[in-house]
């Protein structure tokens, strides 16, 4: 076969794969619009346009059920959408914003994260629930909420009702969070810069930072977001620290191998290897060197949330509720032991380090 006729042949082949995508993608975009928009309603500012994805997209699959010419599309969103729009996340930070937290403050934020993400999973272990399920409970806990679990799950690799799962732990927590610190704030009398510092040093969504923080005034609200955002940083470091964990852990106890099995076992490291990491760190030096204008920061960053909430839709269109049922109260004993932990500890830190 020739060279043309062989492009012949492959082309429409490409268009036919393509073409088999637009189902699902369709079906997730559409989603991801419903809940960008009902965000913006009064009242649900609180609850970002991840959360509502996630809940339209079980919603349908578990009333309507997910078309089959949907999956290809779904299953895209889920891998190649996630992982470019948790890189995009790296537009929205700077190095800069690492260096106005200060050196106490730095050290409290990635000790309160180091703490809680090692204690979950020690606690994951003690409950008897699942290793994937732990470490994104941990993630989400530790770092940036459902930001961080579907992050961690481009690595895990772990079942959609987990996903789900971990989802529902960290914006359950987070929100009682929300609710609750101001009130502690104020009781304790903490400083503006204590206040802003515990906030975002320990709630889970950037969104019920910003909620919680700016009740105790413009001050701790502006620093409890730059806090949060710092925190955001520490996704990529966690992200490829679990890659090397959890590949690893599956090629141990294996025989050596040689010949074309231990190249098979190379490439599948490397196919372990979280790419897209690299790519959200490489973004937040871009944007510390060349700073996106305030207006195409805001652009982007609403492109940003809007491509996570069409993967967290594909999430949701894969989810069962059986399943999710299925696993029993444990996982939620867990998200609240990490919950409290996180809070105790961070108070403890920030107090001592700030």
């Amino acid at each position: 076969m020739s060279a043309n006729d062989a492009a012949t042949v492959t082309h429409p082949k490409r268009l036919q794969n393509a073409a088999a995508l637009l189902p699902g993608l369709g079906l997730t975009v559409i989603i991801g619009a419903v809940a960008t928009g009902l965000h913006e309603l009064p009242g649900m500012g609180p609850l970002s346009p991840l959360i509502l994805a996630i809940l339209l997209g079980m919603a349908f699959n578990n009333i309507v059920g997910t078309p089959a010419a949907a999956k290809q599309g779904v299953k895209f969103a889920l891998r190649r959408i996630l992982r470019f729009a948790v890189m995009l996340l790296g537009l929205q930070l700077t190095l800069a914003q690492v260096e106005s937290v200060g050196l106490g403050g730095l050290a409290a934020t990635l000790a309160t994260l180091g703490a809680t993400f090692f204690f979950t999973l020690w606690m994951g272990r003690a409950l008897g629930v699942g290793r994937s399920l732990s470490a994104l409970i941990a993630s989400g806990t530790s770092i940036c909420g459902a930001s961080a679990v579907i992050a961690a799950d481009a690595v895990i690799g772990g079942e959609d009702e987990e996903v789900a799962y971990a989802v529902a732990c960290v914006t359950i927590f987070g929100s009682i969070s929300m609710l609750l610190y101001p009130i502690l704030g104020a009781a304790m009398a903490l400083s503006s810069h204590t206040y802003g510092l515990w906030t975002g040093a320990t709630i889970h969504e950037v969104a019920q930072v910003v909620a919680a923080a700016f009740q105790g005034g413009e001050a701790a609200g502006h620093f409890g977001t730059i806090v949060k955002l710092t925190r955001v940083m520490m996704l990529a470091p966690v992200i490829l620290a679990l890659a090397a964990f959890w590949v690893r852990e599956k090629h141990h106890g294996d025989p050596d191998v040689a010949g074309p099995e231990e190249g098979a076992a190379a490439q599948s490291r490397w196919a372990h290897i979280p790419w897209f990491a690299f790519g959200f760190l490489a973004l937040i030096v871009v944007n510390t060197l060349f700073p996106l204008e305030t207006t195409a920061k805001a652009d982007t960053a609403m492109v940003t949330t809007f491509l996570l909430a069409v993967a967290v839709a594909a999430m949701g269109l894969e989810t069962d509720f059986r399943k999710l049922l299925a696993m029993g109260l444990r996982p939620l004993i867990l998200g609240a032991a990490a919950w409290i932990f996180i809070s105790v500890t961070g108070l403890g830190l920030v107090t001592w380090l700030s």
